[in-house]
């Protein structure tokens, strides 16, 4: 791994685990001693508070944070429907774009060691017509850590987003193997071939 500006934490679906894995990261990160904070830029499915909406991912990763940040600077984009995000903000009015984010992200570098950028849904999740995550991820210049859930179907996902990591020209720093329920037949079988064609 790199000595830890950031990474952006993708999916080969939605559901698979990313903020699990990313709190984890969190964590590892946290006990070598670094200031690591994390952002889920865009987030659906978020429930109204009076402090505005909120998603339990982005506050599970405003907690993990080893400093205080406004809610505001974790999840910029957030919106009601659990629906695709693209959609989400065309139904609020409103266009979700790469130079915001990446503000966001800025802001966050200026105060901690290291950022960890967590995706919704997966790689090429649209942001609006004319960009998508991939777009933001090699904007941002992060290297890419891929979740797999492991489960039916899992082997095409993985290598389908593995193939359009490097497509994007993004660096695959590494990959986790999440295990869902229920747990499929041959799981070992299934992370051991990933393992022998993901380098």
């Amino acid at each position: 791994m790199n000595s830890c500006r950031g990474y952006f934490i993708t999916g080969t679906d939605t559901g698979v685990g990313k903020t699990v894995v990313t709190l984890g990261l969190m964590q590892a990160l946290q006990a070598r001693g670094g200031t690591v904070v994390a952002m889920k830029p865009v987030a659906t499915g978020c429930e109204p508070t009076p402090g505005g909406l909120r998603n339990d991912d982005a506050l599970r990763l405003q907690q993990q944070a080893s400093i205080e940040l406004d809610y505001a600077q974790i999840n910029p984009c957030a919106f009601a429907p659990a629906i695709a995000p693209h959609i989400a903000a065309e139904q609020a009015g409103v266009r979700m774009g790469i130079e915001n984010i990446t503000n966001k992200y800025s802001e966050l570098s200026c105060v901690s060691d290291c950022v960890l950028v967590e995706g919704v849904g997966g790689w090429q999740v649209p942001l609006n017509e004319d960009e998508t995550l991939a777009d933001l991820a090699l904007h941002l210049g992060l290297d890419v850590i891929m979740v797999v859930g492991i489960r039916l179907g899992c082997l095409n996902h993985a290598l389908l987003t593995a193939a359009a990591i490097a497509a994007a020209g993004c660096t695959l720093a590494g990959w986790v193997a999440n295990q869902l329920p229920p747990a499929p037949e041959y799981a070992q079988e299934n992370i051991n071939y990933l393992k022998s064609m993901i380098s």
